[in-house]
């Protein structure tokens, strides 16, 4: 059954979701019509100084644990693929990943810090997951990872029979 995802007192509030959005997308939009900007420019400074990360790049669920992270967080390849195919959402999330691929010289962690050089890690592996080869996803992974996705995404959407 399909839940709306909310932050009430720390805890997801579970009522039924509105059937033309049936991930309930809109809480990304919600969340970005402010940060949304000031993402994309700290991204092209090459330097994150403010906190977006949940909703500019979400995760896939049980990777984060504060109430934030879960009220953001990916929970199926479907859903996945729903954000990517979003007027705005998949929009928005390409334009990042290019401004990142666009930056030279600086490692994620030097543009993200810590822990949020991993969760970028985290989504571009959930996306390229979603995604044919050779996507901006994978070309992302080879140039700040190595190549190499990550684990802990790749073990919870297996367990969700989601990959």
């Amino acid at each position: 059954m399909p839940f709306v995802r909310s932050i009430i007192l720390g805890k997801r509030e579970h009522v039924m979701a509105d059937k033309s959005d049936p991930y309930e997308l809109d809480r990304f939009i919600q969340a970005q019509t402010q940060d949304f900007e000031i993402a994309l420019t700290e991204i092209y400074s090459a330097r994150q100084r403010s906190h977006w990360m949940w909703y500019i790049f979400p995760q896939f669920a049980g990777l984060g644990f504060s109430a934030i992270s879960q009220c953001y967080a990916i929970r199926s390849a479907a859903e996945a693929r729903a954000y990517l195919n979003h007027h705005i959402l998949g929009a928005r999330l390409i334009q990042c990943i290019e401004a990142l691929l666009a930056i030279d010289g600086r490692s994620a962690h030097e543009i993200f810090g810590s822990p949020d050089d991993m969760k970028l890690k985290s989504c571009a592996t959930l996306f390229a997951s979603v995604t044919p080869k050779g996507s901006a996803f994978e070309c992302l992974l080879e140039k700040y990872f190595q190549g190499e996705r990550d684990q802990q995404t790749l073990s919870l959407m297996d367990a969700a029979n989601d990959c």
